[in-house]
Protein backbone atom coordinates (compact mmCIF):
# COMPACT_ATOMS: atom_id res chain seq x y z
CA UNK A 1 0.00 0.00 0.00
CA UNK A 2 1.81 2.95 -1.68
CA UNK A 3 -0.37 5.62 1.14
CA UNK A 4 0.89 2.89 4.56
CA UNK A 5 4.30 3.02 3.46
CA UNK A 6 4.32 6.99 3.06
CA UNK A 7 2.77 6.81 6.44
CA UNK A 8 5.50 4.77 7.88
CA UNK A 9 8.35 6.38 6.43
CA UNK A 10 7.14 9.81 7.99
CA UNK A 11 6.58 8.15 11.07
CA UNK A 12 10.55 6.73 10.73
CA UNK A 13 12.11 10.57 10.00
CA UNK A 14 9.92 12.01 12.85
CA UNK A 15 10.77 9.46 15.32
CA UNK A 16 14.95 9.85 14.28
CA UNK A 17 14.15 13.48 14.95
CA UNK A 18 12.43 12.92 18.26
CA UNK A 19 15.37 10.92 18.93
CA UNK A 20 17.86 13.33 18.19
CA UNK A 21 16.10 15.98 20.07
CA UNK A 22 14.34 14.63 22.98
CA UNK A 23 15.08 11.31 23.88
CA UNK A 24 15.08 9.35 27.29
CA UNK A 25 16.60 6.34 27.85
CA UNK A 26 15.54 3.79 30.49
CA UNK A 27 17.56 3.02 33.57
CA UNK A 28 20.51 0.54 32.94
CA UNK A 29 20.19 -2.87 30.71
CA UNK A 30 17.71 -5.96 31.10
CA UNK A 31 19.31 -9.61 30.35
CA UNK A 32 16.66 -12.62 29.64
CA UNK A 33 18.07 -15.83 29.10
CA UNK A 34 16.34 -18.10 27.05
CA UNK A 35 16.17 -21.95 26.15
CA UNK A 36 17.54 -22.98 22.57
CA UNK A 37 14.35 -23.06 20.69
CA UNK A 38 11.65 -22.02 23.46
CA UNK A 39 9.79 -18.12 23.26
CA UNK A 40 11.82 -15.15 24.11
CA UNK A 41 9.46 -12.91 26.37
CA UNK A 42 11.13 -9.27 26.27
CA UNK A 43 9.14 -7.16 28.63
CA UNK A 44 9.28 -3.75 27.93
CA UNK A 45 10.29 -2.19 31.43
CA UNK A 46 8.66 1.30 30.77
CA UNK A 47 6.01 2.52 32.22
CA UNK A 48 3.18 4.22 29.45
CA UNK A 49 3.56 7.59 29.50
CA UNK A 50 0.48 10.50 28.68
CA UNK A 51 0.35 11.16 25.19
CA UNK A 52 1.42 8.04 24.17
CA UNK A 53 1.55 7.73 20.27
CA UNK A 54 3.18 4.36 19.49
CA UNK A 55 5.32 1.00 20.92
CA UNK A 56 8.03 0.32 18.72
CA UNK A 57 11.13 -2.25 18.56
CA UNK A 58 14.45 -2.58 17.89
CA UNK A 59 17.56 -4.10 17.40
CA UNK A 60 20.62 -2.37 16.40
CA UNK A 61 19.00 0.09 14.01
CA UNK A 62 16.54 -2.00 12.22
CA UNK A 63 12.72 -1.42 13.74
CA UNK A 64 11.02 -4.43 12.91
CA UNK A 65 7.74 -4.56 15.52
CA UNK A 66 5.42 -1.44 15.62
CA UNK A 67 2.41 -0.93 18.00
CA UNK A 68 -0.43 2.21 17.49
CA UNK A 69 -1.45 3.47 21.24
CA UNK A 70 -4.55 5.35 19.17
CA UNK A 71 -5.73 2.63 16.35
CA UNK A 72 -4.58 -0.59 18.70
CA UNK A 73 -3.32 -2.15 15.40
CA UNK A 74 -0.01 -4.01 15.39
CA UNK A 75 2.21 -3.52 12.54
CA UNK A 76 5.69 -5.89 11.39
CA UNK A 77 8.58 -5.13 9.47
CA UNK A 78 9.75 -7.58 6.41
CA UNK A 79 12.70 -9.14 8.25
CA UNK A 80 13.18 -12.47 7.03
CA UNK A 81 14.94 -13.66 10.12
CA UNK A 82 11.62 -12.92 12.11
CA UNK A 83 8.91 -13.73 9.66
CA UNK A 84 6.17 -15.65 11.39
CA UNK A 85 7.98 -15.53 15.25
CA UNK A 86 7.11 -11.70 16.36
CA UNK A 87 3.50 -11.27 18.35
CA UNK A 88 3.91 -8.02 20.52
CA UNK A 89 1.11 -7.60 23.39
CA UNK A 90 -0.72 -4.35 24.65
CA UNK A 91 1.36 -3.42 27.70
CA UNK A 92 4.44 -3.99 24.55
CA UNK A 93 5.66 -7.17 25.58
CA UNK A 94 7.99 -8.81 22.51
CA UNK A 95 7.78 -12.61 22.25
CA UNK A 96 9.73 -14.13 19.87
CA UNK A 97 8.76 -17.71 19.53
CA UNK A 98 11.49 -20.76 17.92
CA UNK A 99 14.45 -19.13 20.03
CA UNK A 100 18.07 -18.75 17.29
CA UNK A 101 21.37 -18.24 17.91
CA UNK A 102 20.79 -15.29 15.47
CA UNK A 103 18.38 -13.64 18.85
CA UNK A 104 21.27 -13.45 20.72
CA UNK A 105 21.83 -9.34 20.42
CA UNK A 106 20.02 -6.17 22.67
CA UNK A 107 16.68 -5.45 21.83
CA UNK A 108 15.12 -1.73 22.78
CA UNK A 109 11.69 -1.15 24.08
CA UNK A 110 10.75 2.61 22.35
CA UNK A 111 7.54 4.44 23.53
CA UNK A 112 6.94 7.48 21.51
CA UNK A 113 4.29 10.70 22.40
CA UNK A 114 4.37 14.11 20.78
CA UNK A 115 7.29 15.16 22.54
CA UNK A 116 9.39 12.29 23.73
CA UNK A 117 11.18 9.23 22.75
CA UNK A 118 11.55 6.44 25.66
CA UNK A 119 14.00 3.86 25.24
CA UNK A 120 14.98 0.37 27.25
CA UNK A 121 17.50 -2.13 26.12
CA UNK A 122 17.28 -5.63 26.76
CA UNK A 123 19.94 -8.38 26.30
CA UNK A 124 19.14 -11.43 25.36
CA UNK A 125 21.11 -14.42 26.02
CA UNK A 126 20.52 -18.05 24.28
CA UNK A 127 21.74 -21.32 25.62
CA UNK A 128 21.63 -24.66 24.27
CA UNK A 129 22.78 -27.98 26.70
CA UNK A 130 25.17 -29.93 24.26
CA UNK A 131 24.12 -33.82 23.46
CA UNK A 132 25.72 -36.03 26.24
CA UNK A 133 29.65 -36.33 25.72
CA UNK A 134 30.34 -39.66 23.90
CA UNK A 135 33.59 -41.61 23.30
CA UNK A 136 34.05 -42.83 19.73
CA UNK A 137 36.59 -43.84 17.57
CA UNK A 138 37.49 -45.99 20.51
CA UNK A 139 41.10 -48.38 20.00
CA UNK A 140 40.81 -52.03 19.88
CA UNK A 141 43.38 -52.27 22.26
CA UNK A 142 46.41 -50.44 23.57
CA UNK A 143 49.73 -51.63 24.16
CA UNK A 144 52.56 -50.99 26.66
CA UNK A 145 55.17 -49.06 25.54
CA UNK A 146 53.11 -47.30 22.80
CA UNK A 147 51.71 -43.54 22.36
CA UNK A 148 48.18 -44.87 20.66
CA UNK A 149 44.73 -42.92 19.82
CA UNK A 150 42.47 -44.08 22.50
CA UNK A 151 39.66 -42.69 21.15
CA UNK A 152 37.72 -39.22 20.78
CA UNK A 153 35.21 -37.28 22.98
CA UNK A 154 32.48 -35.71 21.20
CA UNK A 155 29.66 -33.19 22.71
CA UNK A 156 27.23 -32.26 19.64
CA UNK A 157 25.02 -28.97 19.14
CA UNK A 158 26.32 -27.29 22.46
CA UNK A 159 25.80 -23.30 22.56
CA UNK A 160 27.98 -21.61 23.93
CA UNK A 161 31.45 -23.12 23.32
CA UNK A 162 31.88 -25.96 25.74
CA UNK A 163 34.89 -27.72 27.13
CA UNK A 164 35.52 -31.49 27.42
CA UNK A 165 37.75 -33.26 29.50
CA UNK A 166 39.03 -36.79 30.00
CA UNK A 167 39.02 -38.90 33.11
CA UNK A 168 40.36 -42.01 34.33
CA UNK A 169 39.08 -43.87 37.37
CA UNK A 170 37.81 -40.46 37.98
CA UNK A 171 41.08 -38.60 38.39
CA UNK A 172 41.54 -35.76 35.66
CA UNK A 173 44.15 -36.50 33.07
CA UNK A 174 46.40 -33.65 32.16
CA UNK A 175 48.79 -33.72 29.09
CA UNK A 176 51.76 -35.28 29.55
CA UNK A 177 54.67 -35.70 27.19
CA UNK A 178 55.02 -38.83 24.81
CA UNK A 179 52.29 -40.37 27.28
CA UNK A 180 49.28 -38.55 27.63
CA UNK A 181 48.73 -36.37 24.23
CA UNK A 182 45.47 -34.41 23.85
CA UNK A 183 43.87 -32.53 20.85
CA UNK A 184 40.99 -29.67 21.03
CA UNK A 185 38.89 -29.32 17.90
CA UNK A 186 35.81 -26.78 17.87
CA UNK A 187 32.99 -27.12 14.69
CA UNK A 188 30.31 -24.59 13.99
CA UNK A 189 27.25 -25.28 12.44
CA UNK A 190 26.69 -22.50 9.75
CA UNK A 191 22.91 -22.76 9.32
CA UNK A 192 22.15 -23.24 13.09
CA UNK A 193 25.31 -21.77 14.87
CA UNK A 194 25.45 -24.39 17.39
CA UNK A 195 28.62 -26.06 18.58
CA UNK A 196 30.31 -29.66 18.20
CA UNK A 197 33.22 -29.86 20.20
CA UNK A 198 35.71 -33.04 19.72
CA UNK A 199 38.86 -34.20 22.14
CA UNK A 200 41.79 -36.21 20.90
CA UNK A 201 42.91 -38.34 23.55
CA UNK A 202 46.38 -40.38 22.70
CA UNK A 203 47.53 -42.27 25.39
CA UNK A 204 50.77 -44.98 25.96
CA UNK A 205 49.40 -47.09 28.49
CA UNK A 206 50.71 -49.48 31.55
CA UNK A 207 49.97 -52.88 32.68
CA UNK A 208 48.21 -50.67 36.21
CA UNK A 209 45.87 -49.73 33.22
CA UNK A 210 43.94 -53.22 32.72
CA UNK A 211 40.47 -52.43 33.65
CA UNK A 212 40.87 -48.90 33.86
CA UNK A 213 37.63 -46.97 33.31
CA UNK A 214 38.12 -44.10 31.32
CA UNK A 215 35.40 -40.88 30.72
CA UNK A 216 35.28 -37.77 29.63
CA UNK A 217 32.60 -34.47 30.52
CA UNK A 218 31.57 -31.31 28.74
CA UNK A 219 31.07 -28.39 30.78
CA UNK A 220 29.06 -25.95 29.14
CA UNK A 221 26.79 -22.72 30.23
CA UNK A 222 22.99 -23.24 31.18
CA UNK A 223 20.28 -20.07 31.95
CA UNK A 224 21.23 -20.79 35.55
CA UNK A 225 25.36 -21.42 35.46
CA UNK A 226 27.66 -23.49 34.96
CA UNK A 227 26.91 -27.25 34.16
CA UNK A 228 28.33 -30.93 33.43
CA UNK A 229 27.55 -34.13 31.98
CA UNK A 230 29.39 -37.50 31.57
CA UNK A 231 30.03 -40.07 29.18
CA UNK A 232 29.44 -43.52 29.49
CA UNK A 233 32.60 -45.06 30.49
CA UNK A 234 34.90 -47.28 28.08
CA UNK A 235 37.51 -49.97 29.48
CA UNK A 236 40.53 -51.69 27.26
CA UNK A 237 42.15 -54.11 26.71
CA UNK A 238 45.73 -53.98 27.57
CA UNK A 239 48.41 -55.96 25.81
CA UNK A 240 52.03 -55.96 27.11
CA UNK A 241 54.85 -58.73 26.52
CA UNK A 242 55.32 -61.80 28.64
CA UNK A 243 57.72 -61.32 31.20
CA UNK A 244 57.29 -64.83 33.18
CA UNK A 245 56.72 -68.23 32.09
CA UNK A 246 55.47 -71.10 34.37
CA UNK A 247 55.16 -75.15 34.08
CA UNK A 248 52.09 -76.62 35.76
CA UNK A 249 51.23 -80.42 36.03
CA UNK A 250 47.65 -81.05 35.71
CA UNK A 251 46.79 -84.93 37.71
CA UNK A 252 43.43 -85.87 39.07
CA UNK A 253 45.87 -86.74 42.44
CA UNK A 254 48.31 -85.29 44.76
CA UNK A 255 50.67 -87.57 43.61
CA UNK A 256 51.26 -89.65 40.26
CA UNK A 257 51.67 -93.28 40.04
CA UNK A 258 52.94 -95.22 37.01
CA UNK A 259 50.01 -96.13 35.15
CA UNK A 260 48.84 -92.45 35.16
CA UNK A 261 47.74 -89.76 32.45
CA UNK A 262 49.28 -86.41 33.66
CA UNK A 263 48.96 -82.94 31.49
CA UNK A 264 51.78 -80.28 31.44
CA UNK A 265 50.24 -76.48 31.10
CA UNK A 266 52.69 -73.77 30.14
CA UNK A 267 51.70 -70.19 30.51
CA UNK A 268 53.18 -66.77 30.20
CA UNK A 269 51.75 -63.59 32.03
CA UNK A 270 51.52 -61.30 29.22
CA UNK A 271 48.36 -60.32 27.10
CA UNK A 272 47.37 -61.68 25.04
CA UNK A 273 48.89 -64.43 26.33
CA UNK A 274 51.27 -66.58 24.07
CA UNK A 275 49.73 -69.89 22.20
CA UNK A 276 52.94 -71.94 21.33
CA UNK A 277 55.70 -73.20 23.40
CA UNK A 278 58.55 -75.56 23.92
CA UNK A 279 58.39 -78.58 26.23
CA UNK A 280 61.68 -80.38 27.43
CA UNK A 281 60.84 -84.02 27.96
CA UNK A 282 63.28 -86.16 29.82
CA UNK A 283 64.24 -89.31 27.39
CA UNK A 284 63.85 -86.92 24.06
CA UNK A 285 66.52 -85.35 22.33
CA UNK A 286 64.68 -82.02 21.23
CA UNK A 287 61.81 -79.87 22.22
CA UNK A 288 58.22 -80.51 21.03
CA UNK A 289 56.77 -77.35 20.14
CA UNK A 290 53.40 -77.71 21.63
CA UNK A 291 50.28 -75.51 22.41
CA UNK A 292 49.79 -74.23 26.47
CA UNK A 293 49.01 -78.25 27.01
CA UNK A 294 50.88 -81.07 26.55
CA UNK A 295 49.78 -84.40 27.41
CA UNK A 296 51.55 -87.61 29.10
CA UNK A 297 49.67 -90.93 28.79
CA UNK A 298 50.25 -94.08 30.81
CA UNK A 299 53.15 -92.88 32.33
CA UNK A 300 56.28 -95.26 33.61
CA UNK A 301 58.82 -94.78 36.30
CA UNK A 302 61.00 -93.95 33.96
CA UNK A 303 59.44 -91.01 33.32
CA UNK A 304 60.69 -89.07 36.92
CA UNK A 305 62.98 -85.96 35.88
CA UNK A 306 62.83 -82.38 35.04
CA UNK A 307 60.63 -80.97 32.73
CA UNK A 308 60.89 -77.31 31.30
CA UNK A 309 58.73 -75.26 29.32
CA UNK A 310 59.74 -72.30 27.19
CA UNK A 311 58.90 -69.35 24.60
CA UNK A 312 59.31 -70.18 21.55
CA UNK A 313 62.50 -68.28 21.40
CA UNK A 314 63.48 -69.91 24.61
CA UNK A 315 63.73 -66.29 26.14
CA UNK A 316 61.90 -67.60 29.21
CA UNK A 317 61.95 -70.49 30.75
CA UNK A 318 60.28 -72.63 33.72
CA UNK A 319 60.72 -76.04 35.34
CA UNK A 320 59.30 -78.68 37.38
CA UNK A 321 60.49 -82.14 39.03
CA UNK A 322 57.50 -84.93 38.46
CA UNK A 323 58.25 -87.90 40.44
CA UNK A 324 56.49 -91.36 39.59
CA UNK A 325 55.70 -93.56 42.29
CA UNK A 326 56.01 -97.21 42.04
CA UNK A 327 55.74 -100.25 43.83
CA UNK A 328 56.31 -103.55 43.20
CA UNK A 329 56.00 -106.67 45.18
CA UNK A 330 57.00 -110.19 45.11
CA UNK A 331 55.95 -113.53 46.88
CA UNK A 332 57.85 -116.40 47.27
CA UNK A 333 56.39 -119.05 46.86
CA UNK A 334 52.42 -118.09 45.48
CA UNK A 335 49.64 -119.12 44.46
CA UNK A 336 48.61 -122.51 45.62
CA UNK A 337 51.54 -124.58 47.06
CA UNK A 338 51.14 -128.32 48.31
CA UNK A 339 53.44 -129.06 51.52
CA UNK A 340 53.94 -132.48 53.52
CA UNK A 341 53.06 -132.30 57.70
CA UNK A 342 56.51 -131.95 59.15
CA UNK A 343 58.42 -129.92 55.98
CA UNK A 344 60.12 -126.96 56.01
CA UNK A 345 58.81 -123.79 53.89
CA UNK A 346 60.76 -120.73 53.58
CA UNK A 347 58.50 -117.67 52.38
CA UNK A 348 60.03 -114.45 51.69
CA UNK A 349 58.14 -111.12 50.65
CA UNK A 350 60.00 -108.21 48.82
CA UNK A 351 59.20 -104.92 48.49
CA UNK A 352 60.61 -102.44 45.50
CA UNK A 353 59.09 -98.82 45.95
CA UNK A 354 59.86 -95.14 45.10
CA UNK A 355 59.07 -94.17 49.19
CA UNK A 356 58.87 -96.19 51.90
CA UNK A 357 56.26 -99.30 52.00
CA UNK A 358 54.21 -100.41 54.33
CA UNK A 359 54.22 -104.13 54.71
CA UNK A 360 51.35 -106.48 56.56
CA UNK A 361 50.65 -110.41 56.22
CA UNK A 362 46.74 -111.43 56.36
CA UNK A 363 45.62 -115.09 56.66
CA UNK A 364 42.44 -115.89 55.74
CA UNK A 365 41.52 -112.51 56.22
CA UNK A 366 42.50 -111.93 59.64
CA UNK A 367 45.67 -109.87 59.94
CA UNK A 368 48.89 -111.73 61.21
CA UNK A 369 51.11 -110.03 64.00
CA UNK A 370 54.69 -111.13 62.09
CA UNK A 371 55.27 -113.01 59.01
CA UNK A 372 54.56 -116.19 58.67
CA UNK A 373 57.77 -118.68 59.29
CA UNK A 374 57.68 -122.80 58.99
CA UNK A 375 60.19 -124.99 60.26
CA UNK A 376 57.81 -127.95 60.85
CA UNK A 377 54.31 -127.49 58.84
CA UNK A 378 51.34 -128.32 61.34
CA UNK A 379 47.55 -129.14 59.31
CA UNK A 380 46.70 -125.34 61.27
CA UNK A 381 49.32 -124.20 59.30
CA UNK A 382 47.15 -124.35 55.79
CA UNK A 383 45.23 -121.27 54.47
CA UNK A 384 44.97 -118.26 52.38
CA UNK A 385 47.99 -116.44 52.72
CA UNK A 386 48.04 -112.69 51.76
CA UNK A 387 51.16 -110.53 51.13
CA UNK A 388 49.71 -106.51 50.74
CA UNK A 389 51.87 -103.17 50.74
CA UNK A 390 50.78 -99.54 49.85
CA UNK A 391 52.10 -96.57 49.73
CA UNK A 392 50.24 -94.33 52.10
CA UNK A 393 51.28 -91.07 50.39
CA UNK A 394 49.87 -92.02 46.55
CA UNK A 395 45.93 -92.64 46.31
CA UNK A 396 45.52 -95.93 44.87
CA UNK A 397 49.05 -97.35 44.93
CA UNK A 398 48.69 -101.10 46.63
CA UNK A 399 50.03 -104.10 45.75
CA UNK A 400 49.18 -107.95 46.92
CA UNK A 401 50.39 -111.61 46.39
CA UNK A 402 48.32 -114.86 47.38
CA UNK A 403 49.97 -117.96 48.74
CA UNK A 404 47.44 -120.87 49.26
CA UNK A 405 49.59 -123.55 51.57
CA UNK A 406 48.02 -126.90 51.77
CA UNK A 407 49.64 -129.32 54.24
CA UNK A 408 49.29 -132.89 53.13
CA UNK A 409 49.31 -136.21 55.57
CA UNK A 410 48.69 -139.49 55.26
CA UNK A 411 46.39 -140.81 57.83
CA UNK A 412 47.20 -140.93 61.40
CA UNK A 413 44.75 -142.99 64.13
CA UNK A 414 44.73 -143.79 67.88
CA UNK A 415 41.79 -145.60 69.68
CA UNK A 416 40.22 -145.10 72.87
CA UNK A 417 37.54 -146.19 75.05
CA UNK A 418 35.33 -145.41 78.00
CA UNK A 419 32.67 -146.44 80.05
CA UNK A 420 29.45 -144.47 81.02
CA UNK A 421 28.98 -143.95 84.28
CA UNK A 422 26.14 -146.18 84.94
CA UNK A 423 27.69 -148.77 83.28
CA UNK A 424 25.60 -149.26 80.37
CA UNK A 425 27.23 -149.23 77.54
CA UNK A 426 31.01 -148.16 75.97
CA UNK A 427 32.20 -145.17 73.86
CA UNK A 428 34.73 -146.35 71.79
CA UNK A 429 36.76 -143.41 69.60
CA UNK A 430 39.35 -143.45 66.99
CA UNK A 431 41.47 -140.27 66.85
CA UNK A 432 42.01 -139.05 63.18
CA UNK A 433 44.55 -137.04 61.41
CA UNK A 434 45.51 -136.47 57.79
CA UNK A 435 44.45 -134.14 54.99
CA UNK A 436 43.40 -134.42 52.77
CA UNK A 437 40.31 -135.73 55.00
CA UNK A 438 40.25 -139.39 55.30
CA UNK A 439 37.14 -141.46 55.13
CA UNK A 440 36.50 -143.24 58.52
CA UNK A 441 35.18 -146.71 58.68
CA UNK A 442 34.17 -149.23 61.41
CA UNK A 443 34.44 -153.03 61.81
CA UNK A 444 34.01 -155.94 64.23
CA UNK A 445 33.62 -159.60 64.09
CA UNK A 446 30.15 -159.06 63.20
CA UNK A 447 30.84 -157.05 59.93
CA UNK A 448 30.72 -153.37 59.37
CA UNK A 449 29.49 -150.77 61.71
CA UNK A 450 27.28 -147.88 59.82
CA UNK A 451 26.02 -145.83 63.35
CA UNK A 452 29.12 -143.63 64.35
CA UNK A 453 29.55 -140.30 65.07
CA UNK A 454 32.35 -137.72 64.35
CA UNK A 455 33.56 -134.13 65.53
CA UNK A 456 34.15 -131.24 63.58
CA UNK A 457 37.61 -131.72 61.16
CA UNK A 458 39.66 -129.01 62.48
CA UNK A 459 43.36 -128.79 61.59
CA UNK A 460 43.73 -132.06 59.99
CA UNK A 461 42.08 -133.87 62.95
CA UNK A 462 38.37 -135.35 64.09
CA UNK A 463 37.14 -137.89 66.12
CA UNK A 464 34.79 -140.78 64.67
CA UNK A 465 32.68 -142.38 67.70
CA UNK A 466 30.30 -145.30 68.32
CA UNK A 467 28.46 -146.95 71.66
CA UNK A 468 28.19 -150.16 71.98
CA UNK A 469 27.23 -152.82 74.89
CA UNK A 470 28.82 -155.86 74.14
CA UNK A 471 27.89 -158.64 75.99
CA UNK A 472 31.13 -160.76 75.23
CA UNK A 473 34.65 -159.70 74.35
CA UNK A 474 35.04 -158.02 70.64
CA UNK A 475 37.64 -156.88 68.78
CA UNK A 476 37.23 -153.29 66.88
CA UNK A 477 38.76 -152.25 63.90
CA UNK A 478 38.70 -148.71 62.71
CA UNK A 479 39.95 -147.99 58.79
CA UNK A 480 41.21 -144.40 57.95
CA UNK A 481 41.95 -143.79 54.27
CA UNK A 482 42.73 -140.57 52.06
CA UNK A 483 44.35 -140.10 48.64
CA UNK A 484 47.59 -140.66 50.16
CA UNK A 485 47.09 -143.81 52.19
CA UNK A 486 44.93 -146.60 53.72
CA UNK A 487 45.83 -146.99 57.90
CA UNK A 488 44.45 -149.64 59.95
CA UNK A 489 43.92 -150.00 63.81
CA UNK A 490 42.30 -151.96 65.94
CA UNK A 491 41.07 -152.51 69.65
CA UNK A 492 40.39 -155.01 71.70
CA UNK A 493 36.88 -154.31 74.05
CA UNK A 494 35.66 -156.15 77.04
CA UNK A 495 32.28 -157.45 77.64
CA UNK A 496 29.97 -155.10 79.34
CA UNK A 497 29.67 -156.88 82.54
CA UNK A 498 33.71 -157.21 83.19
CA UNK A 499 35.18 -153.86 84.18
CA UNK A 500 37.96 -152.40 82.77
CA UNK A 501 40.31 -149.10 83.03
CA UNK A 502 39.48 -146.73 80.99
CA UNK A 503 42.18 -145.15 78.26
CA UNK A 504 42.14 -141.07 78.79
CA UNK A 505 40.31 -139.23 75.97
CA UNK A 506 42.27 -136.42 74.34
CA UNK A 507 41.31 -133.02 74.48
CA UNK A 508 40.34 -131.25 71.60
CA UNK A 509 41.60 -127.85 70.41
CA UNK A 510 38.68 -126.22 71.21
CA UNK A 511 39.01 -128.05 74.90
CA UNK A 512 42.45 -126.63 75.09
CA UNK A 513 41.24 -122.99 73.95
CA UNK A 514 38.47 -123.15 77.12
CA UNK A 515 41.13 -124.43 79.49
CA UNK A 516 43.41 -121.71 78.36
CA UNK A 517 40.85 -119.01 79.31
CA UNK A 518 39.95 -120.22 82.49
CA UNK A 519 43.65 -120.52 83.46
CA UNK A 520 44.41 -116.68 82.24
CA UNK A 521 40.88 -115.99 84.14
CA UNK A 522 42.25 -117.65 87.47
CA UNK A 523 45.96 -115.90 87.14
CA UNK A 524 43.98 -112.19 86.96
CA UNK A 525 42.16 -113.10 90.03
CA UNK A 526 45.00 -113.97 91.89
CA UNK A 527 47.19 -110.97 90.64
CA UNK A 528 44.34 -108.55 91.46
CA UNK A 529 44.04 -109.90 95.42
CA UNK A 530 47.77 -109.81 95.62
CA UNK A 531 47.65 -106.06 94.79
CA UNK A 532 45.00 -105.34 96.58
CA UNK A 533 46.79 -106.48 99.64
CA UNK A 534 49.85 -104.64 99.19
CA UNK A 535 47.97 -101.41 99.14
CA UNK A 536 46.13 -101.93 101.91
CA UNK A 537 49.59 -103.23 103.58
CA UNK A 538 51.46 -100.25 102.67
CA UNK A 539 48.13 -98.03 103.85
CA UNK A 540 49.17 -99.52 107.43
CA UNK A 541 52.26 -99.28 107.23
CA UNK A 542 51.73 -95.88 107.07
CA UNK A 543 49.45 -95.28 109.66
CA UNK A 544 51.59 -96.35 112.20
CA UNK A 545 54.06 -94.49 111.26
CA UNK A 546 52.28 -91.22 111.73
CA UNK A 547 50.81 -92.67 114.77
CA UNK A 548 54.44 -93.37 116.18
CA UNK A 549 55.54 -89.31 115.11
CA UNK A 550 52.78 -87.95 116.58
CA UNK A 551 52.54 -89.86 120.34
CA UNK A 552 56.88 -88.44 120.04
CA UNK A 553 55.82 -84.87 119.52
CA UNK A 554 53.20 -84.77 122.64
CA UNK A 555 55.80 -86.12 124.47
CA UNK A 556 58.68 -83.25 123.76
CA UNK A 557 56.00 -80.71 124.41
CA UNK A 558 55.01 -82.12 128.08
CA UNK A 559 58.92 -82.75 128.96
CA UNK A 560 58.88 -78.62 127.66
CA UNK A 561 56.29 -77.89 129.99
CA UNK A 562 57.73 -79.71 133.30
CA UNK A 563 61.42 -78.08 132.49
CA UNK A 564 59.72 -74.42 132.37
CA UNK A 565 57.88 -75.15 135.69
CA UNK A 566 61.20 -75.91 137.38
CA UNK A 567 63.12 -72.79 136.20
CA UNK A 568 59.80 -70.72 137.26
CA UNK A 569 60.47 -72.33 141.12
CA UNK A 570 64.20 -71.75 140.78
CA UNK A 571 63.76 -67.60 139.82
CA UNK A 572 61.27 -67.41 142.67
CA UNK A 573 63.74 -68.90 145.34
CA UNK A 574 66.38 -66.35 143.58
CA UNK A 575 64.26 -63.37 144.61
CA UNK A 576 63.26 -64.45 148.06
Amino acid sequence: NPQFKKQRCRQALGLVRLSREKLRVGLGLYKVNTIYGDTIILPCHLEVPNGLMFGKWKYVSSLFAFRSATKKNVQYDDVPEYKDRLSLSENYTLSINNARIGDEKKFVCMLVTEDNVFEQATIVKVFKQPSQPEIISQAEYLETEQLKMLGQCIAKDGYPEGNLTWFKNGIVLQPVEETIVIHEQTNVDQASGLYTVISSLEYKPTKDDTDAQFTCTVTYFAPTGQETMRSESAVFEIHYPTEKVKIQVLSQRNSIKEGDNITLKCSGNGNPPPQEFLFYIPGEPEPIRSSSLYALIDVRRNATGEYRCALTDESLMDSTIITIHYLDLSLTPSGEVIKQIGEALPVSCTISSSRNATVFWLKDNTRMRSSPSFSSLQYQDAGNYICETTLQEVEGLKKRQILTLIVQGKPQIKMTKKTSTDGSYKTISCHVEGFPKPAVQWTSSGGVINKTEETKYMNGKFVSKIKIAPEENVTLTCIAENQLERTVNSLNVSAISIPESDEPEEKSDDNMENVNDQAKLIVGIVVGLLLAALVAGVAYWLYVKKSKSASKHVDKDLGNIEENKKLEENNHKSEA
